[in-house]
Formats: C-alpha cells, structure tokens, sequence
C-alpha cells in the first residue's frame, strides 16, 4: 500500500473512533488524508444555543466556546450571547425584539420602543456520545424570562461519518411549552402526576422570576432533525421538524399576527466565512425566511503574540560595590524588562548579602516569568556579592506577595548548567509577614512617588429598556490619588461626559408605581443632566495585621450617587481556596445638582419620590474558589447583609475563568423586597465580562477591561460601588484575577 492511503478497515476503524471520542475534545483523525471528510462543527439555533434551527439538540460545543449571533425574521429580531462554561452545560443570554407589539401603549413611558425581552437558557448534559449510546442532554429555555419562549426538552443526538460523503448529526427529541406545542404524543409526566397535564397560562407579572412550576407540563411534541456537513468545508445544511405551532407566540396572541406554518419542516443552510465568523439562512413554516449571522471564538484558546523587550543576557559588568550602583538605571530597566515599578529598594545583611525590593507588577501576570526577566536585569547591575534578590510585591502600599530569587540559581539557569533548567528552582515564596523587618530599615533608594493619575474613557450600559433598547453613556474619567503617609490616601475621580442617550430615560416616578429609595433608578440626574461630576472624593487608610488580616477605613463622597464613611476587614490566606471579608458603612445620597450637597431628608428631591438622606449599608462576604473536578476554575461570592435601598437579602455572584484568563460571571441579589415592591425584573440580576489585556494586545499588560451588562436598573438588592474592594486588592495572597495564561 503507497504511503498516505487508508485501507477500508482503517477507514471503517477511523469512524468507529470519531464516534466514541468524547465530544468535547477533537476526534483523532488523520485530517490530512485526501478520503477525511470535514468535522462537522455543532452550530447555534436562531435562539441562540447549539441546535437546529428553532429546535435544540443534544450536542455541547467546545468548553469556553462563545458564540454572538444576531438572527432576523419578519417577526422577531434575535439578539444572543451562548456560552460553553462547562463541558457539560450551556447557557444563553438573548434579547428580542418583536416587530409588531410595542414595549408599552403609554406614548409617554415607552415612545414607539419595540418589546424587547430578555431571556436566559440552561441547558445541561446528562451524558457523553460513545459507539452506540447518543449524546443527551435537558434544557430549560427562557427560565428567567417574561414566557415569551419559555419552554423544556430533552434532546438525543448521534453522529454517523461516511469517508466522501460528509458527516450526519441525528437529533430526536422531546419537548414542552414553546417546543411542544404541536402536541403531538402524550405529555409522560402527566402520568407522574395531575399537575403535569396542564401548563399554567400565565407567568409572573414582573418578569424575572423563575417559574419552575410550568416546567415539563402540558402539551408535548416530539422533534427531530439532521445537521449535515458537506465535504466542502465552509457548507453545512439543516433539516428540522418543528415541535411549535406558533397558536401561542407573542404576536399572535397580541397583535393577531397569523404565524400558522404551512408545513412543520424548517430548512437552512450555513456558511462559515472563516473559523470565527459564519452566514445562515433558513426558510421556516413554509412562509418566513430567517437570516443571520455568527461570530465565535473560546476563550480557552485566545492568546496573542507578544512584542516584548527581549530578557537581557547575562554580562560581565556588574557594579563593585552596592554604593557604585545606578539605581535610578536599575529601577528603569526593571520597570522595562520585568514589569516592577520599584518604589524603594533595602539592603539586609541578616542571611548573606541580599537586596530587596518594594514593587508594584505593571506588567505580567505571570510571576514567575517577572521575577526571571527581573533577576536577569539585577545580575547584570549587582556585584556578585548578593546572593539573594527579593521583591515584595504591594497593592496599596500592602505587601501581598514576597518573593525570594538565588543571584547563583539564576545565573545556572541563564548559563544552562543542567538539564531543563526553570526559574521555579531558584524561587523561594516567603510569608507575607516577613518583610516588615526589612521595612523598618532606611531603604538605600527610594523614589515612592505619592502622586498618581490616569485618564480613560468608561462605558456603562443597560440593555432592553422600556424607553430604549439600548441605553448608554460614554465618559472619560479622570483619577487622581495621593499618599499623605504610607497608609493614608486621598484619592478622586472627576467623569466628563462625552457622549449618552440617558435623556430618555424616565426619572419621574416609575410607570408600576413601586415607591422605594431611588438609589439606582435616578441615574440620569447624576450623568446625564451634568456635563462633569465627581465620581469619588475620599480619604482611605490601608493596613494589615500579621498573616492574614487586612483592613481599609474610608470617608467622603464613596460614589456618584452616595456619601459615607465606613470600613471593610478581610480574612485571607495565601494559597487557601476561601476568604472571608465584612463592610459597614453609614451613607446619604449625594444631590445631584450640587458637587458637594446631600439630601436632608427622604423627600428632598420631591414629594413622589423618595431619597436616601440617611442610612446604614453592608455585608457578611464569603468567597470560595472552587476545586471540585466537575466545577473547576470557578469563584463563588456570596454577599449576605442590607443594601443601599434599606432591603435585606443576599447576592450570589458566581464567574468562571477561562485558560486565557477571561472571566465571565453572573449575579442575582433577592431581598426581603418582594417582586412587586420591586417592580419589572422581580430582582435585580446582571453579567459581566472580565478580559486581560495581554489577551487582546501586542504587550503584555496586567490589566484588565470589564465589561457588564444588567438587563434593567431597579433600586432593590443594590450595592455600595465601592473604590477599593480588598479581594482585589490581595489578589495576589491567592491569585483569582492576576492566574497566568494557561495556554
């Protein structure tokens, strides 16, 4: 046989493997061969989430596979975010517009703004596809949604590969509420229990609420469908039968639109432009064609290449003595090469000569790579004398990390003087309370400079407003700090506002007539109706006790809408998976037409609408971050005390990071306000999205960009937006945010 063919029991052999290979990791196949057909890619449904076209299937994506889709018919408009956050379960986030039905009739709460709705989807694996056995997984859809689309299914799908002719993904499933509507088999858990026959019409008012009572109830249908990937490549088509029959969708029941299909089949085609972008189309029901597009990418994977200042080589120059040292070089070089912007530097003699060095990283988060390209500047400056260098790392002015580096381990390393050398094995990590002997010397150089600033443009954002869909403002924030002594900060933030739409947002009493402290929902005032203001003017002082303990006490204008004064404390090993942290404060909303002023009292601001001159805020916190083997890489928050509208409850934020670094995570505060005291949304939610820079740029940079999205703004389960939270700031007690690139 030449080189290069596949008989055809390798070939039958090659299939057999594709089919039993877990689906969350790349089949191995021989893809270079001429007869190997293209993957075939599980791709998003016009809803969002790996499916079909309306209907879902079994099949999981990549974990950490993010897909934005944006799908148009003459009815709907699809706005989506999925996320593959584990192996093993799938959610999405999706906004719709409906073209014929308006937000609201009152001309003058809502305009002509579409209904937008807001719906969240879980779906979760119940078992992986082998050589027999399909992939099959349950899903809720719109489980926090207004009912819109709300509905369950349980979905089996199986692969069968051919070597010319293109790979087939089978799915049958079963499906209620708004997948089964059809109702064409018996509903199997009506036979469970009586309660399961009929599907309550009706959802909460408010939205928001999850409401597990419909679930699996009523009508049933079966569906089915087939994905087929062509052997060209970028071509995939699908074949669907629909369980909906559209008698229950939005704009017939309300604006007596007639979606009756003509047929149950749906039809449609993909194309994928490259790896991250693709085109569908679809005709569905037999009377509506369904356009779209996909932009996808894992965050497990993003890394980008660095253009970086190379690791200096070793040389023969060193200084003499430590007196004959160009420290102001030194402090540039190392700021340059290994990200350290060094505040002083101290000589102790205790254990051999050693210097040490008191620095903030600017630069990498991988430490290890920081210290290596910091020992390589230090040995090419410092006399061969120092055997030690130290750095100990600080975020306000709080030792954090404290790190020990052998001057003769690193030069076997630069000069490779064993097998497989590493920086790991001339590092030595010491207690965070070590360093306070040091301290308390004279540093041989210091330049702490106690003045700092920045300037950079923000972004905040609300999605599927009655008076907008898209609500927004664009600043650009100025912050300032000084350090009055080595603990004590005066810090401020001034935000000029350069571009929003906030004028139509409503800030007169709200349209369901909830009458809570409008902590949150008076935004406008503060931005939109000032051309500057003062985000933040305060006086902070940092500490810590001993190991673990540390501690910020803080006063002056906290935020854009609140003053105060309080303290937070937080309990934190290093390398331990768990924390503990506790804030008080004493607060009274800021007037928004004055840079200084407050409220007097509850009704300054009007006699319809309430305002927070006076009260308490704060919460017991609880952080853990998850080693379990099925839930890895995930930080669970858990905030339990009153917030700033005077409700007491908890909030439970939970954000999972991906290799690269990327964070995404979710929150829901539920209070002791109920759903309708609070109004549209029944309890505040939201998501967010942290990226480190060094994914997305040409350098490597520390830093991160957030970005969060909150569905709608309501004044119950809010938090004080503190400057300072101390788990950021001891980030590197036990690293969260600050992990290194996996990749």
């Amino acid at each position: 046989m030449c080189a290069g063919m596949v008989s055809p029991a390798q070939a039958q052999s090659l299939n057999v493997l594709e089919e039993s290979a877990p689906l969350d990791q790349t089949p191995l196949l021989i893809k270079d061969t001429p007869f190997q057909t293209p993957a075939l890619t599980p791709t998003q449904s016009d809803l969002g989430g790996v499916g079909l076209l309306q209907m879902p299937t079994g099949r999981m994506t990549e974990e950490g596979m993010v897909s934005i889709g944006y799908n148009h018919n003459s009815e709907y408009q699809f706005y989506t975010l999925s996320l593959q956050v584990t192996p093993w379960f799938e959610t999405t986030l999706r906004y719709t517009q409906v073209e014929d039905l308006l937000y609201s009739n009152k001309e003058e709460f809502s305009g002509d703004t579409k209904l937008a709705d807001k719906g969240i989807d879980a779906k979760f694996r119940l078992w992986t596809e082998n050589q027999w056995r399909p992939e099959v997984s349950v899903g809720l859809r719109d489980l926090g949604g207004t009912g819109l689309f709300d509905g369950e299914f349980v979905a089996a799908t199986k692969r069968f590969s051919t070597d010319h002719y293109g790979a087939f993904d089978f799915t049958l499933g079963m499906g209620w509420g708004y997948f089964g509507t059809r109702d064409n088999i018996s509903n199997p858990t009506c036979t469970v229990a009586d309660r399961y026959c009929d599907r309550i019409s009706s959802t909460t008012d408010n939205g928001g609420s999850i409401d597990y009572q419909r679930w699996f109830t009523g009508p049933a249908a079966l569906f089915g469908g087939i994905e087929y990937q062509t052997p060209f490549a970028p071509l995939s088509f699908k074949l669907e039968y629909d369980g909906n029959d559209y008698s229950r969708d939005k704009p017939v029941l309300d604006a007596g639109i007639d979606m009756t299909p003509r047929t149950p089949w749906n039809i449609g085609a993909i194309y994928a432009l490259n790896e991250n972008f693709s085109l569908r189309v679809g005709y569905e029901r037999g009377t509506t064609t369904t356009l779209g597009l996909t932009f996808a990418s894992n965050f497990d994977t993003i890394k980008t290449p660095w253009i970086d200042t190379p690791i200096p080589a070793l040389g023969d120059q060193q200084a003499t003595d430590l007196n004959a040292v160009d420290w102001g070089n030194v402090t540039a070089e190392l700021s340059d090469v290994a990200g350290y912007r060094t505040h002083q530097v101290y000589q102790d003699d205790d254990q051999g000569e050693s210097v040490t060095l008191v620095a903030e990283q600017g630069k990498y988060r991988d430490r290890e790579l920081a210290a290596e390209r910091a020992a390589a500047v230090l040995a090419n400056h410092l006399p061969s004398s120092v055997t030690q260098y130290q750095v100990i790392e600080t975020q306000k002015n709080i030792p954090v990390k404290y790190t020990e580096i052998s001057a003769q381990g690193y030069r076997d390393i630069a000069t490779v003087q064993y097998f497989n050398p590493n920086i790991k094995d001339a590092l030595l990590e010491l207690p965070n309370d070590d360093p306070y002997d040091i301290l308390d010397n004279e540093p041989i150089y210091d330049q702490f400079k106690p003045f700092n600033y920045n300037i950079s443009p923000d972004l905040t954002q609300s999605i599927g407003n009655p008076e907008s869909f898209y609500l927004y403002s664009i600043t650009l924030e100025g912050d300032a700090s000084y350090w009055l002594s080595s603990n004590l900060e005066l810090s401020s933030s001034v935000s000029l506002n350069l571009l929003d739409n906030l004028d139509q947002l409503n800030s007169s009493l709200l349209e369901d007539g909830t009458n809570n402290y409008r902590v949150r929902t008076l935004i406008r005032a503060y931005i939109h109706d000032n051309d500057a203001y003062m985000d933040n003017l305060q006086l902070t002082w940092f500490g810590n006790y001993g190991k673990n303990w540390y501690q910020q006490i803080y006063g002056g204008y906290l935020e854009t809408m609140f003053a105060g004064v309080g303290s937070e404390i937080l309990y934190r090993r290093p390398h331990s998976n768990w924390a503990v942290g506790l804030d008080v404060n004493a607060i009274s909303q800021r007037d928004p037409s004055s840079v200084f002023g407050l409220f007097g009292s509850d009704d300054a601001y009007g006699s319809d609408t309430k305002v927070l001159s006076q009260g308490t805020t704060g919460h017991l916190s609880l952080y853990y971050q998850t080693d379990f083997s099925f839930m890895e890489d995930f930080l669970i928050q858990l905030d339990v005390g009153q917030f700033l509208a005077s409700d007491v409850g908890a909030r439970l934020d939970v954000s999972k990071q991906y290799k690269s670094g990327v964070i995404i995570g979710a929150y829901a505060s539920k209070t002791d306000m109920s759903a309708e005291e609070f109004g549209e949304g029944s309890f505040t939610k939201g998501f967010y999205m942290s990226i480190p820079f060094d994914t997305i740029s040409l350098r490597p940079n520390n830093s991160r960009a957030d970005i969060s999205w909150q569905p709608i703004t309501r004044d119950g389960g809010q938090k004080l937006d503190k400057r300072n939270e101390l788990f950021e700031i001891t980030d590197m007690v036990s690293p969260w945010y600050q992990r290194p690139n996996q990749n």
